[in-house]
């Protein structure tokens, strides 16, 4: 029992060693660096209360870098072909049609399964009730979702049909 107590002030000295013994740490903008000489040169303040955690960051994909520094002048930006153009604009429409054909026959689904606000109770919405309105607001929820999302479709087949009779004046 007393051999307990003596070794308390040891573990109590272990332990602030192992505490003292981290370095100092000196933030130099946006890096940080424990070598003291470093630090006075570049004149990087001594960080204070608490331990730092670095992680470095990713480094910048070669392709990517490739594009950020192509040489293009602000004045002389690329020039897309007419027909290219045309070609892209057709592409846009036609994609843009299916995916409206796409809303407009699940808006026909949702609706015929809503079934006016009153869609038929499938397994246990027969003894709880609750699960019934809840499914009822989903669907409820979904059409409307469908609905303006049909209602963004028709507005950017508009926009396509405008530049395309824009591009086609000039």
């Amino acid at each position: 029992m007393k051999t307990r107590y003596v070794l308390i002030p040891f573990a109590v000295l272990a332990f602030a060693t192992a505490a003292s013994a981290q370095t100092s740490i000196w933030r130099c903008g946006n890096s940080y660096t424990n070598d003291k000489a470093e630090a006075a040169a570049k004149n990087c303040k001594l960080v204070e209360g608490g331990n730092v955690t670095v992680v470095q960051g990713t480094k910048v994909n070669g392709a990517a870098k490739a594009v950020a520094t192509a040489p293009q002048s602000a004045a002389s930006p690329q020039r897309v072909d007419a027909g290219d153009q045309k070609a892209r604009d057709g592409e846009a429409r036609a994609i843009l049609e299916a995916e409206l054909k796409k809303a407009e026959t699940r808006q026909a689904e949702l609706l015929r399964e809503y079934n006016n606000g009153e869609p038929e109770k499938i397994g246990p919405e027969h003894k709880n009730y609750q699960k019934y309105l809840d499914r009822v607001a989903e669907m409820k929820a979904a059409i409307e979702r469908n609905d303006k999302d049909i209602a963004g479709l028709k507005r950017e087949l508009g926009r396509a049909a405008a530049s395309s009779g824009n591009s086609a004046a000039k």
